[in-house]
Protein backbone atom coordinates (compact mmCIF):
# COMPACT_ATOMS: atom_id res chain seq x y z
CA UNK A 1 0.00 0.00 0.00
CA UNK A 2 1.58 3.29 -1.05
CA UNK A 3 1.48 6.50 0.97
CA UNK A 4 0.45 8.67 -1.92
CA UNK A 5 -3.10 7.43 -1.97
CA UNK A 6 -4.42 10.61 -0.34
CA UNK A 7 -1.75 13.24 0.22
CA UNK A 8 -4.43 15.90 0.55
CA UNK A 9 -6.47 14.15 3.23
CA UNK A 10 -7.43 16.26 6.23
CA UNK A 11 -5.57 16.09 9.49
CA UNK A 12 -7.60 14.81 12.42
CA UNK A 13 -9.10 17.95 13.87
CA UNK A 14 -8.84 17.06 17.53
CA UNK A 15 -5.77 16.13 19.48
CA UNK A 16 -7.75 13.63 21.55
CA UNK A 17 -10.13 12.28 18.98
CA UNK A 18 -11.29 8.69 19.02
CA UNK A 19 -8.91 6.08 17.62
CA UNK A 20 -11.09 5.48 14.63
CA UNK A 21 -10.84 9.09 13.53
CA UNK A 22 -7.31 8.64 12.19
CA UNK A 23 -6.88 6.76 8.97
CA UNK A 24 -4.55 3.77 8.91
CA UNK A 25 -0.97 4.95 8.48
CA UNK A 26 0.47 3.76 5.15
CA UNK A 27 3.46 1.47 5.44
CA UNK A 28 5.36 2.68 2.39
CA UNK A 29 6.33 6.11 1.19
CA UNK A 30 5.44 7.23 -2.29
CA UNK A 31 8.10 8.67 -4.57
CA UNK A 32 6.56 12.12 -4.11
CA UNK A 33 6.86 11.87 -0.33
CA UNK A 34 10.46 10.69 -0.55
CA UNK A 35 11.28 13.75 -2.68
CA UNK A 36 9.60 16.02 -0.13
CA UNK A 37 11.68 14.45 2.64
CA UNK A 38 14.91 14.95 0.67
CA UNK A 39 14.06 18.60 0.04
CA UNK A 40 13.14 19.29 3.66
CA UNK A 41 16.20 17.47 5.01
CA UNK A 42 18.46 19.49 2.72
CA UNK A 43 17.05 22.83 3.90
CA UNK A 44 17.14 21.84 7.59
CA UNK A 45 20.76 20.74 7.32
CA UNK A 46 22.01 23.65 5.23
CA UNK A 47 20.13 26.34 7.18
CA UNK A 48 21.63 25.18 10.49
CA UNK A 49 25.08 24.93 8.91
CA UNK A 50 24.85 28.49 7.59
CA UNK A 51 23.47 29.72 10.91
CA UNK A 52 26.18 28.11 13.07
CA UNK A 53 29.24 28.50 10.83
CA UNK A 54 29.83 32.12 11.93
CA UNK A 55 30.55 31.28 15.56
CA UNK A 56 34.17 30.08 15.50
CA UNK A 57 35.82 32.87 13.53
CA UNK A 58 33.54 35.75 12.46
CA UNK A 59 33.82 37.68 15.78
CA UNK A 60 37.62 37.64 15.45
CA UNK A 61 37.51 38.91 11.88
CA UNK A 62 34.96 41.58 12.82
CA UNK A 63 37.17 42.82 15.66
CA UNK A 64 40.01 43.23 13.16
CA UNK A 65 37.70 45.59 11.26
CA UNK A 66 37.15 47.67 14.40
CA UNK A 67 33.68 46.34 15.25
CA UNK A 68 32.76 46.36 18.97
CA UNK A 69 31.44 43.32 20.82
CA UNK A 70 28.06 45.03 21.16
CA UNK A 71 27.72 45.50 17.40
CA UNK A 72 28.89 41.93 16.77
CA UNK A 73 26.11 40.74 19.07
CA UNK A 74 23.62 42.86 17.14
CA UNK A 75 24.80 41.34 13.84
CA UNK A 76 24.10 37.89 15.28
CA UNK A 77 20.81 38.98 16.88
CA UNK A 78 19.32 40.67 13.82
CA UNK A 79 18.96 37.23 12.18
CA UNK A 80 16.27 36.19 14.66
CA UNK A 81 14.52 39.56 14.51
CA UNK A 82 14.11 39.56 10.73
CA UNK A 83 13.33 35.84 10.70
CA UNK A 84 10.39 36.76 12.95
CA UNK A 85 9.09 39.47 10.61
CA UNK A 86 9.66 37.43 7.45
CA UNK A 87 7.93 34.34 8.88
CA UNK A 88 4.73 36.28 9.47
CA UNK A 89 4.73 37.73 5.94
CA UNK A 90 5.61 34.49 4.16
CA UNK A 91 3.15 32.46 6.23
CA UNK A 92 0.35 34.84 5.29
CA UNK A 93 1.13 34.95 1.56
CA UNK A 94 2.38 31.38 1.06
CA UNK A 95 -0.55 30.41 -1.18
CA UNK A 96 -0.30 33.62 -3.24
CA UNK A 97 3.45 33.19 -3.84
CA UNK A 98 3.40 29.41 -4.22
CA UNK A 99 5.05 26.98 -1.79
CA UNK A 100 7.50 25.51 -4.29
CA UNK A 101 8.58 28.89 -5.68
CA UNK A 102 9.05 30.27 -2.14
CA UNK A 103 11.13 27.24 -1.17
CA UNK A 104 13.40 27.30 -4.22
CA UNK A 105 13.77 31.11 -4.29
CA UNK A 106 14.67 31.11 -0.60
CA UNK A 107 17.44 28.56 -1.16
CA UNK A 108 18.78 30.46 -4.18
CA UNK A 109 18.99 33.82 -2.39
CA UNK A 110 20.48 32.24 0.72
CA UNK A 111 23.22 30.51 -1.25
CA UNK A 112 24.11 33.78 -2.94
CA UNK A 113 24.29 35.84 0.27
CA UNK A 114 26.31 33.11 2.01
CA UNK A 115 28.95 33.52 -0.70
CA UNK A 116 28.74 37.31 -0.28
CA UNK A 117 29.49 36.90 3.42
CA UNK A 118 32.77 35.29 2.38
CA UNK A 119 33.97 38.42 0.57
CA UNK A 120 33.13 40.87 3.35
CA UNK A 121 36.77 40.86 4.46
CA UNK A 122 37.49 42.85 1.28
CA UNK A 123 35.13 45.63 2.39
CA UNK A 124 36.74 48.71 4.03
CA UNK A 125 36.54 48.73 7.82
CA UNK A 126 34.18 50.99 9.71
CA UNK A 127 30.56 51.87 8.97
CA UNK A 128 30.67 50.40 5.44
CA UNK A 129 31.75 46.98 6.75
CA UNK A 130 29.15 47.06 9.54
CA UNK A 131 26.37 48.06 7.14
CA UNK A 132 27.27 45.27 4.71
CA UNK A 133 27.33 42.70 7.53
CA UNK A 134 23.82 43.72 8.60
CA UNK A 135 22.54 43.74 5.02
CA UNK A 136 23.88 40.27 4.20
CA UNK A 137 22.79 38.77 7.52
CA UNK A 138 19.26 40.19 7.22
CA UNK A 139 18.92 38.94 3.63
CA UNK A 140 20.07 35.50 4.77
CA UNK A 141 17.45 35.47 7.53
CA UNK A 142 14.64 36.49 5.16
CA UNK A 143 15.62 33.94 2.50
CA UNK A 144 15.89 31.00 4.88
CA UNK A 145 12.65 32.06 6.55
CA UNK A 146 10.95 31.72 3.17
CA UNK A 147 12.42 28.26 2.59
CA UNK A 148 11.66 26.93 6.09
CA UNK A 149 8.08 28.28 6.13
CA UNK A 150 7.38 26.66 2.75
CA UNK A 151 9.10 23.43 3.83
CA UNK A 152 6.96 22.99 6.97
CA UNK A 153 3.75 23.64 5.01
CA UNK A 154 4.70 21.20 2.24
CA UNK A 155 5.55 18.53 4.83
CA UNK A 156 2.19 18.96 6.57
CA UNK A 157 0.46 18.68 3.19
CA UNK A 158 2.41 15.60 2.07
CA UNK A 159 2.15 13.76 5.43
CA UNK A 160 -1.26 14.69 6.89
CA UNK A 161 -1.30 11.79 9.38
CA UNK A 162 2.38 11.78 10.35
CA UNK A 163 3.27 15.44 10.72
CA UNK A 164 4.96 15.16 14.12
CA UNK A 165 6.89 12.02 13.17
CA UNK A 166 8.24 13.64 10.01
CA UNK A 167 9.08 16.97 11.66
CA UNK A 168 10.78 15.15 14.53
CA UNK A 169 12.78 12.93 12.18
CA UNK A 170 13.97 15.93 10.19
CA UNK A 171 15.33 17.51 13.38
CA UNK A 172 18.15 14.96 13.03
CA UNK A 173 19.39 17.00 10.07
CA UNK A 174 18.97 20.27 11.98
CA UNK A 175 21.05 18.81 14.81
CA UNK A 176 23.71 17.57 12.39
CA UNK A 177 23.91 21.03 10.84
CA UNK A 178 24.38 22.65 14.25
CA UNK A 179 27.00 20.06 15.24
CA UNK A 180 29.00 20.04 12.01
CA UNK A 181 28.80 23.77 11.19
CA UNK A 182 31.29 25.13 13.74
CA UNK A 183 34.02 22.45 13.36
CA UNK A 184 33.78 22.42 9.55
CA UNK A 185 33.83 26.22 9.41
CA UNK A 186 36.77 26.34 11.82
CA UNK A 187 38.74 23.76 9.84
CA UNK A 188 38.21 25.51 6.50
CA UNK A 189 39.02 28.88 8.09
CA UNK A 190 42.30 27.65 9.58
CA UNK A 191 43.29 25.80 6.40
CA UNK A 192 42.23 28.24 3.67
CA UNK A 193 41.29 31.56 5.25
CA UNK A 194 38.12 33.55 5.81
CA UNK A 195 36.54 33.33 2.35
CA UNK A 196 36.56 29.56 1.74
CA UNK A 197 34.03 28.41 4.42
CA UNK A 198 31.34 30.74 3.09
CA UNK A 199 32.07 30.18 -0.60
CA UNK A 200 32.10 26.39 -0.12
CA UNK A 201 28.86 26.31 1.86
CA UNK A 202 27.17 28.85 -0.42
CA UNK A 203 27.98 26.74 -3.48
CA UNK A 204 26.60 23.63 -1.76
CA UNK A 205 23.34 25.49 -1.06
CA UNK A 206 23.13 26.74 -4.66
CA UNK A 207 23.53 23.17 -5.94
CA UNK A 208 20.30 22.32 -4.13
CA UNK A 209 18.35 24.76 -6.31
CA UNK A 210 18.21 22.68 -9.54
CA UNK A 211 17.75 19.52 -7.47
CA UNK A 212 14.66 20.90 -5.72
CA UNK A 213 13.30 22.44 -8.92
CA UNK A 214 13.21 18.92 -10.36
CA UNK A 215 12.04 16.79 -7.44
CA UNK A 216 9.84 19.01 -5.25
CA UNK A 217 6.10 18.61 -5.98
CA UNK A 218 4.00 21.71 -6.59
CA UNK A 219 1.01 21.92 -4.24
CA UNK A 220 -1.74 24.38 -5.13
CA UNK A 221 -4.42 25.75 -2.82
CA UNK A 222 -6.93 28.57 -2.59
CA UNK A 223 -6.16 31.54 -0.31
CA UNK A 224 -7.72 31.28 3.13
CA UNK A 225 -10.02 33.77 4.81
CA UNK A 226 -8.30 33.79 8.19
CA UNK A 227 -5.39 35.86 9.49
CA UNK A 228 -2.49 35.55 11.90
CA UNK A 229 -4.35 37.77 14.32
CA UNK A 230 -7.28 35.35 14.56
CA UNK A 231 -4.87 32.44 14.99
CA UNK A 232 -2.69 34.00 17.70
CA UNK A 233 -5.72 35.30 19.65
CA UNK A 234 -7.02 31.77 20.18
CA UNK A 235 -6.21 31.18 23.89
CA UNK A 236 -4.68 27.75 23.35
CA UNK A 237 -2.50 28.97 20.46
CA UNK A 238 -1.37 32.01 22.47
CA UNK A 239 -0.27 29.79 25.36
CA UNK A 240 1.50 27.33 23.07
CA UNK A 241 3.28 30.30 21.46
CA UNK A 242 4.42 31.33 24.94
CA UNK A 243 5.83 27.83 25.47
CA UNK A 244 7.63 27.87 22.10
CA UNK A 245 9.18 31.26 22.89
CA UNK A 246 10.39 30.06 26.29
CA UNK A 247 12.00 26.95 24.73
CA UNK A 248 13.80 28.83 21.96
CA UNK A 249 14.93 31.38 24.53
CA UNK A 250 16.43 28.55 26.59
CA UNK A 251 18.37 27.33 23.57
CA UNK A 252 19.48 30.84 22.61
CA UNK A 253 20.51 31.67 26.18
CA UNK A 254 23.36 29.15 25.99
CA UNK A 255 24.99 30.68 22.89
CA UNK A 256 26.71 33.66 24.53
CA UNK A 257 26.99 32.25 28.07
CA UNK A 258 27.76 28.54 28.28
CA UNK A 259 31.18 28.60 26.59
CA UNK A 260 32.34 31.47 28.81
CA UNK A 261 31.09 29.66 31.93
CA UNK A 262 32.81 26.37 30.98
CA UNK A 263 36.12 28.09 30.20
CA UNK A 264 36.05 30.05 33.44
CA UNK A 265 34.73 27.32 35.75
CA UNK A 266 36.53 24.21 34.50
CA UNK A 267 39.57 25.70 32.71
CA UNK A 268 38.96 23.56 29.63
CA UNK A 269 40.95 24.15 26.43
CA UNK A 270 38.93 26.14 23.90
CA UNK A 271 38.78 23.17 21.54
CA UNK A 272 36.88 21.08 24.10
CA UNK A 273 34.09 23.60 24.63
CA UNK A 274 32.35 22.48 21.44
CA UNK A 275 32.18 18.93 22.81
CA UNK A 276 30.11 20.20 25.74
CA UNK A 277 27.52 21.54 23.28
CA UNK A 278 27.59 18.21 21.44
CA UNK A 279 25.62 16.44 24.19
CA UNK A 280 22.75 18.92 23.85
CA UNK A 281 22.60 18.83 20.04
CA UNK A 282 22.88 15.04 19.72
CA UNK A 283 20.31 14.21 22.42
CA UNK A 284 17.85 16.63 20.81
CA UNK A 285 18.43 15.20 17.33
CA UNK A 286 18.12 11.58 18.47
CA UNK A 287 15.08 12.02 20.72
CA UNK A 288 13.03 14.21 18.37
CA UNK A 289 12.00 11.39 15.96
CA UNK A 290 10.84 9.27 18.92
CA UNK A 291 8.82 12.15 20.34
CA UNK A 292 7.29 12.79 16.91
CA UNK A 293 6.33 9.13 16.54
CA UNK A 294 4.67 9.15 19.97
CA UNK A 295 2.81 12.36 19.11
CA UNK A 296 1.34 10.82 15.97
CA UNK A 297 0.60 7.34 17.35
CA UNK A 298 -0.86 8.51 20.67
CA UNK A 299 -2.38 11.99 20.09
CA UNK A 300 -3.61 12.23 23.68
CA UNK A 301 0.05 12.23 24.84
CA UNK A 302 0.95 15.39 22.91
CA UNK A 303 -0.27 17.83 25.50
CA UNK A 304 1.52 16.08 28.36
CA UNK A 305 4.77 15.72 26.42
CA UNK A 306 4.58 19.47 25.90
CA UNK A 307 3.89 20.23 29.58
CA UNK A 308 6.35 17.82 31.19
CA UNK A 309 9.02 18.71 28.65
CA UNK A 310 8.77 22.34 29.77
CA UNK A 311 8.92 21.38 33.44
CA UNK A 312 11.97 19.14 32.92
CA UNK A 313 13.64 21.93 30.94
CA UNK A 314 13.04 24.28 33.88
CA UNK A 315 14.70 21.79 36.24
CA UNK A 316 17.66 21.44 33.88
CA UNK A 317 18.36 25.16 33.82
CA UNK A 318 18.18 25.36 37.60
CA UNK A 319 20.80 22.61 37.77
CA UNK A 320 23.08 23.94 35.03
CA UNK A 321 24.88 26.32 37.40
CA UNK A 322 23.57 24.88 39.64
CA UNK A 323 21.35 27.50 41.31
CA UNK A 324 23.14 28.83 44.41
CA UNK A 325 20.12 28.11 46.63
CA UNK A 326 20.53 24.37 45.93
CA UNK A 327 24.06 24.29 47.42
CA UNK A 328 25.23 21.72 44.83
CA UNK A 329 28.84 21.82 43.70
CA UNK A 330 29.28 22.55 39.99
CA UNK A 331 30.91 19.60 38.21
CA UNK A 332 31.65 19.02 34.53
CA UNK A 333 30.01 15.58 34.37
CA UNK A 334 26.83 16.99 35.93
CA UNK A 335 26.78 19.87 33.44
CA UNK A 336 27.10 17.51 30.45
CA UNK A 337 24.42 15.17 31.86
CA UNK A 338 22.02 18.08 32.38
CA UNK A 339 22.62 19.28 28.80
CA UNK A 340 21.82 15.79 27.46
CA UNK A 341 18.58 15.69 29.47
CA UNK A 342 17.80 19.23 28.32
CA UNK A 343 18.12 18.21 24.67
CA UNK A 344 15.53 15.47 25.24
CA UNK A 345 13.17 17.73 27.22
CA UNK A 346 13.23 20.50 24.60
CA UNK A 347 12.37 17.89 21.96
CA UNK A 348 9.47 16.68 24.14
CA UNK A 349 8.07 20.20 24.31
CA UNK A 350 8.77 21.59 20.85
CA UNK A 351 7.90 18.70 18.50
CA UNK A 352 4.19 18.38 19.49
CA UNK A 353 3.56 22.14 19.28
CA UNK A 354 3.13 22.37 15.49
CA UNK A 355 0.45 19.69 15.45
CA UNK A 356 -1.27 21.12 18.53
CA UNK A 357 -1.55 24.56 16.91
CA UNK A 358 -2.74 23.05 13.61
CA UNK A 359 -5.38 20.93 15.37
CA UNK A 360 -6.58 23.95 17.35
CA UNK A 361 -6.86 26.00 14.14
CA UNK A 362 -9.00 23.30 12.47
CA UNK A 363 -11.20 23.01 15.56
CA UNK A 364 -11.88 26.76 15.36
CA UNK A 365 -13.00 26.84 11.75
CA UNK A 366 -9.76 27.37 9.81
CA UNK A 367 -9.76 25.78 6.35
CA UNK A 368 -8.03 22.42 6.02
CA UNK A 369 -5.36 23.11 3.42
CA UNK A 370 -2.09 24.75 2.52
CA UNK A 371 -3.28 28.22 3.51
CA UNK A 372 -3.76 27.29 7.18
CA UNK A 373 -0.56 25.25 7.18
CA UNK A 374 1.27 28.34 5.93
CA UNK A 375 -0.17 30.43 8.77
CA UNK A 376 0.85 27.83 11.35
CA UNK A 377 4.34 27.45 9.85
CA UNK A 378 4.83 31.21 9.82
CA UNK A 379 3.55 31.56 13.38
CA UNK A 380 5.85 28.79 14.62
CA UNK A 381 8.86 30.41 12.94
CA UNK A 382 7.93 33.84 14.25
CA UNK A 383 7.45 32.93 17.91
CA UNK A 384 10.57 30.72 17.85
CA UNK A 385 12.53 33.71 16.54
CA UNK A 386 11.22 35.90 19.37
CA UNK A 387 12.81 33.55 21.91
CA UNK A 388 15.89 33.16 19.73
CA UNK A 389 16.33 36.94 19.95
CA UNK A 390 15.46 37.37 23.64
CA UNK A 391 17.53 34.40 24.87
CA UNK A 392 21.01 35.53 23.78
CA UNK A 393 20.30 39.23 24.37
CA UNK A 394 18.91 38.85 27.88
CA UNK A 395 21.25 35.96 28.67
CA UNK A 396 24.37 37.96 27.86
CA UNK A 397 23.11 40.89 29.97
CA UNK A 398 22.21 38.72 32.97
CA UNK A 399 25.47 36.77 32.75
CA UNK A 400 27.40 40.00 33.00
CA UNK A 401 25.28 41.36 35.90
CA UNK A 402 24.52 38.37 38.12
CA UNK A 403 26.60 35.45 36.82
CA UNK A 404 25.76 32.26 34.95
CA UNK A 405 24.22 30.39 37.92
CA UNK A 406 21.51 32.95 38.65
CA UNK A 407 20.99 33.81 34.96
CA UNK A 408 20.32 30.13 34.12
CA UNK A 409 17.97 29.88 37.12
CA UNK A 410 15.90 32.84 35.89
CA UNK A 411 15.78 31.24 32.44
CA UNK A 412 14.51 28.06 34.06
CA UNK A 413 11.78 30.00 35.87
CA UNK A 414 10.46 31.15 32.47
CA UNK A 415 10.21 27.56 31.26
CA UNK A 416 8.62 26.57 34.61
CA UNK A 417 5.99 29.29 34.28
CA UNK A 418 5.09 28.34 30.71
CA UNK A 419 4.85 24.65 31.61
CA UNK A 420 2.62 25.25 34.65
CA UNK A 421 0.32 27.65 32.79
CA UNK A 422 0.01 25.24 29.86
CA UNK A 423 -0.69 22.33 32.21
CA UNK A 424 -3.38 24.30 34.02
CA UNK A 425 -5.01 25.19 30.69
CA UNK A 426 -5.10 21.54 29.61
CA UNK A 427 -6.65 20.48 32.95
CA UNK A 428 -9.36 23.13 32.61
CA UNK A 429 -9.94 22.12 28.97
CA UNK A 430 -10.29 18.47 29.99
CA UNK A 431 -12.73 19.41 32.76
CA UNK A 432 -14.87 21.48 30.36
CA UNK A 433 -14.98 18.66 27.82
CA UNK A 434 -16.09 16.17 30.48
CA UNK A 435 -18.89 18.47 31.65
CA UNK A 436 -19.98 19.07 28.05
CA UNK A 437 -19.98 15.32 27.36
CA UNK A 438 -22.09 14.61 30.46
CA UNK A 439 -24.55 17.34 29.48
CA UNK A 440 -24.88 15.94 25.98
CA UNK A 441 -25.50 12.46 27.38
CA UNK A 442 -28.21 13.80 29.69
CA UNK A 443 -29.88 15.70 26.83
CA UNK A 444 -29.69 12.60 24.64
CA UNK A 445 -31.41 10.47 27.31
CA UNK A 446 -34.16 13.09 27.75
CA UNK A 447 -34.78 13.19 23.99
CA UNK A 448 -35.08 9.39 23.88
CA UNK A 449 -37.59 9.43 26.74
CA UNK A 450 -39.63 12.16 25.03
CA UNK A 451 -39.70 10.13 21.81
CA UNK A 452 -40.86 7.00 23.64
CA UNK A 453 -43.70 8.63 25.59
CA UNK A 454 -46.35 8.71 22.74
CA UNK A 455 -45.78 5.02 22.05
CA UNK A 456 -46.20 4.07 25.68
CA UNK A 457 -49.54 5.87 25.86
Amino acid sequence: MEASGDPEGPLPPGGDGPPGSVRETPRRLSREQIFVLISAASINFSSMMCYSILGPFFPTEAEKKGVSNTVIGMIFGCYALFDLLASLVFGKYLVHIGAKFMFVAGIFVSGGVTILFGVLDQVPEGPVFIAMCFLVRITDAVSFSAAITASSSILAKAFPNNVATVLGSLEIFSGLGLVLGPPLGGFLYQSFGYEVPFIFLGCVVLLMVPLNMCILPNYESDPGKHSFWKLITLPKVALISFVITSLSSCFGFLDPTLSLFVLEKFNLPAGYVGLVFLGLALSYAISSPLVGLLSDKVPSLRKWLLVFGSLITAGCYMLLGPAPVLHIKSQLWLLVLILVINGISVGMSSIPTFLEVLSCAYENGFEEGLSTMGLVSGLFGAVWSVGDFIGPTLGGFLYEKIGFEWAATLQGLWALTSGLVMGLFYLLEHSRRRRRSKLQNILGIEEERTALLPGEM
